[in-house]
């Protein structure tokens, strides 16, 4: 099996997609390993050093990407590299398809099958694939360093014979990887550094790195957080006195540093330009969210911009400006993932039903498959059925019955993807929805409601209400029994997920972890849920469908009656 790595041609990108480690590991794996010449060099790695590991270099694009069965990028394709995309490659890069889903109808077209790493699920197995955070914790340790660059002041206190310099003041906007990278760093190099977020659990993180919380903590913010550990739609009142809070914190600042954005949608404002003129001169802004709209109003992509004495840093592709450790961790993100699905003997084993798979895939067989960018790209049509595959049929709403009632339809997946969504002031590095589990929990919903309208009208019976002579209750009492007979029969047993340790624990060691561990105890104990249905009661459910079936032909045969009494 072939695996080509072309240099990256996207402006201002520095990055590789691919390491002499790595090279050495996939070749372990019996992979052929073809990279383009000169892929390497703006992240310090020459040619020699990926032939040493075992590549052999290619001339250009064109050679390097021919009959490979694999090609690993950085950066999207451009519309020039489309063309050299084969039907059945496959694409292993960072698509960013929400935000560039206009672009995803042509790369469907090119036949290849794209896997985006930036849509990596936020499950344990795999956060060694979790590419948004391995950059972004690089992102906010070089924020720092960009701050510092640009500070006239410095960071630490110092006590001279020619006096006492005071430390820097710093304001970190957001507590996720990069918030708390940059927290850790600012306060290595001994600034007195306070840090903001709208979740209450980052909290502990913050004060676990020394830091100062700033936030308006009343009930609502205790609030704040959805069972996803994202954060939730703050009411305008208490939007009001954050802002306040923060304004007045932000004037008493040397350095701000905002890291708050949202999958899909333009980065929130956090800081306004109202709040920029409050900074004394000298000031340094640092917007990590440039290319995604700003965090902060007046920012620029690329420039470094003069408000009146105060700095705004706007870089662009930041983990960039650390090719070479950022080149690192991201090649060790594309083999951990790729590493899933290589043998040996066998080469390229993809498991279309992994979670992993299904959270990433977004093209294939001509077609964008990821529905949430397939709703995004209006033009795009729906992959074709491969071929010896069966055809999947689109659902009909349930038509009402005889008593009025209707089944409910499964709500809509990118409805789904919404509630997850957090508000201003958090950085996300991934959204992960599985459409798998909303249909199966969609079923077992209406399956639920089916088998209490059965019970419901069996039990009517013992209080004298009429019952339908048209044998609809009967089919549907069978229905009911052998629909959850069959559920229950097939349901596979589930395997303990190992706790998720996110990517900012790792950074923010917290003690307070045992304290939070204890109060989620508390919680599970006061909810614990009823146990499942065994094979008892499904013989129940079986038996009382066949007493209401014997009840209802009595009534067929001239309104003979029954004198048992249904079993509960």
């Amino acid at each position: 099996m072939k695996i080509a790595i072309p240099r990256e041609r996207r402006d201002g990108e520095t990055r590789v997609a691919a390491s002499p480690e790595t090279v050495k590991k996939l070749s372990g794996l019996g992979a052929e390993i073809v990279v383009e010449s000169g892929a390497g060099l703006a992240s310090a790695t020459t040619d020699k050093a990926f032939e040493e590991a075992g590549a052999s270099i290619a001339s250009d694009a064109a050679s390097a990407l021919a009959g490979a069965e694999v090609v690993l990028k950085v950066q999207r394709p451009l519309a020039d590299e489309l063309p050299l995309l084969e039907k059945g490659m496959h694409l292993i890069c960072v698509l960013d398809p929400y935000r560039t889903a206009d672009e995803m109808p042509a790369l469907a077209a090119s036949g290849a099958t794209a896997f985006a790493m930036d849509l990596m699920p936020r499950i344990t197995r795999a956060q060694s694939m979790d590419v948004l955070s391995s950059q972004a914790n690089l992102a906010g340790y070089k924020s720092v360093l960009d701050a510092c660059e640009q500070y006239t002041g410095c960071f630490p206190m110092m006590t001279t014979a020619a006096g006492t310099i005071h430390p820097a003041k710093v304001l970190v906007m957001g507590a996720g990887v990069a918030g708390l990278q940059a927290i850790a760093t600012a306060r290595r190099l001994g600034a007195i550094v306070m840090a903001t977020d709208v979740r209450p659990a980052a909290k502990e993180q913050v004060m676990s790195l020394g830091a100062k919380f700033v936030a308006v903590e009343d009930e609502e913010f205790k609030q704040a957080e959805s069972a996803g550990g994202y954060a939730k739609e703050m009411s305008a009142e208490y939007q009001k006195k954050q802002a306040a809070l923060i304004a007045e914190t932000i004037a008493k600042m040397d350095i701000v540093i905002t890291t708050a954005q949202i999958p899909g949608r333009p980065a929130p404002r956090l800081v306004s330009a109202e709040m920029v003129r409050s900074m004394k001169p000298g000031s340094v802004l640092v917007d990590l969210a440039v290319e995604t709209g700003g965090n902060v109003e007046g920012s620029a992509v690329g420039q470094v911009v003069d408000q009146d004495g105060v700095y705004i840093v706007g870089h662009r592709n930041v983990p960039g400006r650390m090719a070479s450790v950022a080149s690192q961790l991201y090649a060790r993100n594309l083999f951990n993932f790729l590493a899933l699905f290589l043998d040996k003997e066998k080469g390229l084993q993809i498991d279309w039903e992994d979670d992993v798979v299904t959270g990433t895939l977004v093209t294939k067989d001509g077609g964008i498959v990821h529905e949430r960018v397939r709703d995004l790209a209006p033009e795009a049509e729906p992959a074709p059925t491969p071929a010896g595959e069966p055809e999947t049929v689109q659902a009909q709403p349930a038509e009402a019955s005889e008593s009025g009632s209707e089944s409910a339809a499964p709500a809509p997946a990118a409805e789904a993807v919404a509630e997850e969504e957090p508000s201003e002031g958090v950085i996300v590095e991934s959204v992960a929805f599985s459409e798998r589990e909303a249909a199966s929990g969609s079923a077992l919903k209406s399956l639920a409601a089916a088998a209490e309208a059965t019970a419901a009208a069996v039990r009517s019976t013992g209080s004298g209400a009429p019952l339908p002579s048209d044998g609809s209750l009967a089919a549907a009492a069978l229905a009911t029994a052998a629909a959850v007979a069959s559920e229950t029969a097939s349901a596979p047993e589930a395997e303990a997920e190992p706790e998720f340790q996110s990517p900012e624990a790792n950074i923010a060691v917290s003690s307070a972890s045992d304290k939070l561990a204890d109060d989620t105890a508390d919680v599970e104990a006061d909810e614990t849920p009823p146990p499942p249905p065994g094979p008892e009661a499904d013989t129940l459910r079986a038996q009382s469908a066949r007493e209401q079936i014997a009840l209802e032909e009595g009534n067929d045969d001239g309104g003979a009656e029954t004198t048992k009494e249904p079993q509960s």
